[in-house]
């Protein structure tokens, strides 16, 4: 047995450097100069109920994480021509149809809420089902002979 084969029971345990660069550096997570940034330092009650009253950001909430909504699924707009140039007359569009033929995108993993807009012109008659449509696009596929389902 020789000293170069000890080794430690504890492992050589060190509190971690502050205020050193890296991830916590220059103020170390303290912010500015002055009071807050020095040990020991308190705000009297008074003070904080004084900045309690300033008005906050308007209109992000409290916490602005919990007020955005996350779970909406945003609309995806297709226009009368694409509709003409990619569909054959009497045909189904449907949300599913238009994302099989490359019109639309999925979002967030599922077939996407549509919109179908009046931009160009319709020469076919189709059937829409499950999707909204503007008055233009409503006035366009009725004169073309088309049929709307919701």
């Amino acid at each position: 047995m020789q000293l170069h084969s000890f080794s430690p029971r504890t492992k050589n345990k060190k509190n971690p450097p502050v205020g050193r660069g890296g991830k916590r550096g220059k103020t170390s997570g303290r912010g500015g100069k002055g009071q807050t940034a020095r040990a020991g330092h308190k705000i009297r009650p008074e003070v904080r109920d004084l900045i309690k009253k300033l008005p906050k950001r308007r209109g992000h909430g409290k916490n602005r994480a919990r007020t955005v909504r996350t779970n909406r699924i945003a609309t995806s707009a297709v226009n009368i021509a694409a509709l003409d140039s990619k569909y054959k007359a009497g045909e189904t569009v449907s949300p599913a149809s238009l994302l099989a033929r490359g019109l639309v995108r999925r979002a967030k993993g599922r077939v996407p809420v549509v919109k179908i807009l009046g931009t160009g012109s319709l020469s076919k008659a189709l059937v829409v089902r499950g999707c909204m449509l503007s008055t233009s696009a409503r006035d366009a596929l009725t004169k073309a002979g088309g049929t709307i389902h919701v």
